[in-house]
């Protein structure tokens, strides 16, 4: 349930804080800017309408060292309507508002030396472009229509700079708010600060907690998964064979397999990966193929192609242990039985998930759920996700389940049993029993605070040039000195 605030400041300013949605920012410090003369703007030629004449596309704005083109907030609304993304309500001036504020972090974040990969930046537009051919069922030459770009390599092109802008942006906007925090002290004065009848309302929440049985592996699968990676490790190192002709034609890795098994470039100050692979990856010489090793995900070897500093370019090959008919039938049966002794008292739900459940980062807890937006127990019913959301409809607390039909992350089936632990109902903000969820907010104004502070002080600082047929707009910071 959305925050009822009556327009609490601190609410609004929450939701300027994610770095590369295309949301836009709320009011940030006053600044005074040049307005560029329209008689002297400067224009450039665009080839990107579909009849091939030269269209003249003018300068909107100039931050540091960005150009900002009219253009610009056209090729914005494609990128936004292609990800599903709504815009209704939102005016071309204030998406104008967010590339300008976009740029003035870009720029700054180059001033400040901080490093971006072009490699990764290439390989997350070789998602994105996937992502989109999607969209046109493969078809590259709709694609190529729809953002009104002649060829690929240009579309790829453009897409490359969005991305490092956004980028530079975002590693921008998180060194500003990196060591922000508050302290107890800070979060009582923030939640004392606000009058009464316009605290938060909560909406209702639940602590759920499950018991998950996953069907077992034979071990004679988990060795003819192993020699089968060994297999493809000794072919590629003895017989010449191509790494990513086998990960292509065998990988259970769907995001890779098409590329060969290739993965976005890894780095060692900021790893992604499972701490498994990464520890593998790691360890490898340039050139070398690992042997097989498990995950959470199946069995890999990994190739390491290069080694570019901290970063590591790396392929993989995934393969997937095949569960058979007799193991489900097996994890279904123990699964009933545990609910049936939880029903008759030989366990508490709590110390059957710490006896029997298979999922690591909930048997321990007595298989209570964290929230990973929140970091706590507590999920608000009308933020839950769908699936759990269905799976609670009409379970009071204290009731079991009946055995649930999952699925692990590749697909494989598991079995599962879920509880309310406890229910708390709408109410309005309580500073003990809400306190973590207080403390985010505060943090949030902070960080805002904090962000509206730099960005007065470097558009003073910075060469930002306005086009005359842009100063009329309503800006949510003042771009225009009025």
């Amino acid at each position: 349930m959305p925050l009822k605030t009556n327009n609490l400041k601190f609410t609004i300013k929450s939701k300027t804080l994610h770095a590369l949605a295309f949301i836009l920012l709320a009011t940030f410090a006053t600044s005074a800017q040049e307005i560029i003369d329209e008689t002297a703007q400067e224009q450039v030629k665009d080839t990107t309408n579909t009849g091939g004449a030269l269209k003249v596309d003018g300068v909107a704005a100039v931050v540091g060292d960005y150009i900002v083109l009219d253009s610009d907030i056209d090729k914005m609304i494609l990128q936004l309507k292609a990800q599903g993304a709504s815009i209704q309500g939102v005016s071309r001036c204030q998406l104008f508002g967010k590339l300008l504020e976009d740029k003035l972090y870009a720029h700054h974040a180059i001033q400040d030396s901080i490093v971006i990969s072009d490699a990764e930046i290439r390989s997350y537009v070789d998602q994105q472009v996937q992502q989109f051919l999607q969209q046109t069922n493969g078809n590259m030459d709709e694609l190529l229509k729809f953002y009104k770009k002649e060829d690929e390599v240009s579309f790829r092109e453009e897409m490359f700079e969005i991305n490092k802008s956004n980028k530079l942006a975002s590693e921008m906007q998180k060194k500003i708010i990196e060591d922000i925090e508050v302290t107890p002290e800070e979060v009582r004065q923030f939640f004392n600060k606000i009058p009464k009848e316009e605290r938060p309302r909560f909406g209702t929440e639940l602590k759920v907690a499950q018991i998950i049985i996953e069907p077992k592996v034979s071990e004679e699968e988990k060795q003819r998964v192993i020699d089968r990676l060994k297999e493809f490790k000794r072919e590629i190192e003895e017989d010449g064979k191509s790494f990513r002709s086998r990960a292509a034609f065998y990988s259970a890795d769907p995001g890779s397999k098409k590329s060969g098994g290739k993965l976005p470039p890894m780095n060692r100050a900021k790893p992604r990966m499972v701490k498994e692979f990464r520890d593998v990856a790691f360890s490898l010489q340039e050139g070398e193929i690992s042997e097989p090793f498990a995950t959470d995900y199946g069995y890999h070897i990994i190739y390491l192609e290069k080694i570019r500093g901290q970063e590591y370019d790396v392929s993989h090959i995934l393969l997937v242990p095949e569960i058979s008919d007799e193991e489900i039938l097996e994890a279904k049966e123990k699964i009933e039985k545990i609910r049936a002794e939880i029903t008759n008292g030989d366990y508490t739900f709590a110390e059957a998930a710490k006896e029997f459940s298979d999922e690591k980062e909930t048997k321990y807890q007595g298989g209570q759920l964290i929230n990973p937006q929140t970091q706590d127990y507590n999920f608000e019913l009308t933020r839950m996700d769908p699936e759990l959301y269905g799976q609670l409809q009409g379970l009071e607390n204290n009731t079991i389940s009946e055995v649930l039909t999952d699925s692990d992350r590749q697909g494989n089936i598991k079995f599962k049993l879920i509880t309310v632990t406890d229910r708390i109902d709408e109410h309005d903000a309580d500073y003990a029993r809400d306190y973590l969820k207080i403390k985010q907010l505060a943090l949030n104004e902070k960080q805002f605070d904090a962000i509206g502070k730099w960005q007065n002080e470097k558009i003073l600082d910075t060469y930002i040039k306005i086009s005359e047929s842009h100063r009329d707009c309503d800006f949510s910071s003042n771009w225009l000195k009025k």
